[in-house]
């Protein structure tokens, strides 16, 4: 049975710190391997990652990029009240975002749905997205349906029906 005082590292895995400018027989004596003279030799020496030899360096030369990325932006998968009058087509059906998805409207059921109001709409649905325009709201609840508006997100949900 092994126990922790036996474990050891793997036969040549533990290398001996290369110790520079302890004498010439070490091989890195004297220069410790810097060459002679020069910036590199320096302490300190060497160019940063933003000089360019003295040419403008790359971002000075862009212009700045102004604004900033919010990153709390909810993006919606947009749906007209057309596309759900081609698809569906008979009254009374419940339209989720899961249905959309089946029904190949929107690729993806995680993403936000907004329901637009291009397009006309005579059957009576019962939709339910995270996002409905006005016009869209009043052409389901025109055509006899419910919109249900879905949380976002964490956000509370609230409903509206005829």
């Amino acid at each position: 049975m092994m126990k922790l005082h036996d474990l050891k590292p793997a036969p040549g895995s533990n290398k001996r710190k290369k110790r520079v400018g302890r004498g010439m027989a070490s091989g890195k004596g004297k220069t410790s391997g810097r060459g002679t003279k020069g910036q590199k030799a320096r302490s300190g020496g060497g160019k940063g990652p933003y000089f360019e030899g003295g040419q403008l360096p790359l971002v000075r030369r862009l212009p700045f990029r102004r604004g900033f990325t919010n990153i709390h932006r909810i993006e919606y998968k947009p749906v007209n009240v057309g596309r759900l009058q081609e698809r569906f087509g008979e009254s009374g059906q419940e339209v989720t975002p899961e249905v959309l998805v089946s029904a190949g409207i929107i690729k993806r059921s995680d993403k936000a749905v907004a329901v637009l109001g291009d397009g006309d709409i005579t059957v009576a649905l019962t939709v339910k997205a995270h996002r409905f325009s006005k016009t869209a709201k009043s052409k389901i609840e025109a055509a006899g349906g419910t919109v249900e508006i879905l949380a976002v997100g964490g956000q509370s949900s609230a409903s509206s029906s005829q």
